[in-house]
């Protein structure tokens, strides 16, 4: 009788490394509560929120450009230049009919980043509850929406700073900042100001992982255990971060990278840090809700288990035998038939 299957490579490497349990963990907790369909719903929505940021951000052009009638000569020779005949000034009546209705433009398109906004706050909180495995709030729908309302602002403002203070990191836009301030040849002073950038901008990442992780669930959770989770997801957005300035580089050269490579590095780019914080709230989860620790009778269920599992063996054995012995009395019997049949 063959003898029972070895543990698989994933289960060794389970029982020997504890930091990996820890994550295959946290890996069963993220699929069970539906790790990667509520990233891609955020991911939705924030490629979404894109079109409503685009209105207000031309809404803001056409208000400074009304303000400023010396930049629209400028822009409307350039573009008269550039592009003649009829073509030309359909281009310069589409963007004057654009600079006229600037107002109704921008009041849309806050409108509908707020809605949009909204919607990306909300499904944020539920992924964040099902994380924690939470039951339905008590708090108020409009108590709710204010909240989301904040939250969705200041987390927009400090997403920026960290992209900001990222970009400061690399030597180019960090030599052009200390060009504007007088300071030319100083690799110490670069190096340094490069370096706080970076710790900066984790320190606000951290920061914000922390209070979405704490205080967006339905029931507010401890921030030293937010802080936690935090960290490890504010560490992989900071790297990710990197990768992605990395590969815009590289995309960037080429007219069909120039003009698909930015969108497709965005949907990542939400996508990933949709699932870094997810996963490191259900990391963080593991480890309060004692998902990692063994059993109190785990001593007395491995006995059973042995014992459950000799049973079944000598079962094998018992019906082997009875097997066997049928088999040899229907060949004693096939052959005892066709030595009758062969007889005179």
């Amino acid at each position: 009788m063959s003898e029972p299957a070895k543990p698989g490579i994933l289960d060794r490497l389970r029982a020997r490394f504890g930091w990996f349990d820890h994550a295959m963990r946290a890996n069963d907790r993220f699929e069970e509560s539906k790790g990667n369909f509520f990233a891609a719903g955020l991911t939705y929505y924030t490629i979404f929120a894109l079109f409503p940021l685009l209105m207000v951000g031309f809404s803001v052009g056409g208000f400074l450009l009304s303000r400023r009638p010396d930049v629209l000569a400028r822009i409307d020779n350039k573009v008269r230049g550039a592009v003649t005949g009829a073509l030309g000034q359909q281009l310069l009546d589409l963007m004057n009919s654009a600079i006229a209705s600037r107002a109704s433009v921008g009041v849309i398109g806050l409108a509908v980043a707020a809605w949009v906004g909204l919607n990306w706050i909300g499904n944020l909180r539920v992924a964040l509850s099902e994380m924690w495995k939470q039951g339905e709030g008590s708090r108020g729908y409009i108590r709710t929406k204010f909240s989301d309302l904040a939250t969705m602002v200041s987390s927009f403002v400090a997403i920026l700073a960290t992209l900001a203070l990222s970009a400061l990191a690399a030597a180019a836009p960090m030599g052009k900042v200390l060009g504007l301030l007088g300071i030319h040849n100083a690799p110490v002073l670069d190096a340094i100001l490069r370096g706080g950038s970076m710790l900066i901008s984790l320190l606000v990442s951290w920061l914000v992982f922390t209070w979405m992780i704490a205080r967006l669930p339905r029931e507010p959770v401890s921030f030293a255990s937010a802080t936690r989770a935090a960290l490890i997801a504010a560490i992989g957005f900071e790297l990710f971060k990197l990768v992605g300035s990395i590969y815009l580089k590289s995309v960037l050269h080429s007219p069909a990278g120039a003009t698909f490579g930015p969108v497709l590095g965005l949907m990542v780019f939400a996508y990933v840090t949709a699932r870094l914080l997810l996963f490191a709230t259900a990391c963080q989860v593991v480890v309060d809700q004692d998902l990692i620790a063994p059993a109190k009778d785990l001593g007395e269920r491995r006995k059973a288990f042995r014992r459950e599992l000799r049973n079944i063996l000598r079962d094998f054995d018992y019906v082997e035998r009875i097997a066997r012995n049928q088999f040899v009395a229907r060949e004693i019997e096939a052959r005892q038939g066709r030595l009758d049949s062969q007889a005179p």
